[in-house]
């Protein structure tokens, strides 16, 4: 996958605790810690917003669906 070089500004602090890490190894280095904890933070994101989009169906009518299309293809099976 094609990665590219940006710039980000971080607390002193941020930046500490991040060379704390690269040196006791849980990651090999200050760009590899924040790709990963993007990507981390990307994916929490998602999750969170699909969880939220799935609350705003109606369990009933999705059900209703749901069990109207699997009554449609059962009749539509051959007989074996």
């Amino acid at each position: 996958m094609p990665v590219a070089k940006i710039a980000i500004t971080l607390e002193g602090s941020i930046i500490r605790k991040l060379d704390r890490l690269v040196r006791q190894k849980v990651f090999p280095n200050r760009s590899k810690a924040i790709q990963e904890a993007v990507k981390d933070k990307v994916q929490r994101y998602e999750c969170n917003r699909l969880e939220k989009e799935c609350k705003k169906l109606d369990q009933k009518y999705e059900q209703a669906l749901a069990e109207e299309g699997m009554s449609l293809e059962a009749e539509e099976w051959p007989e074996y």
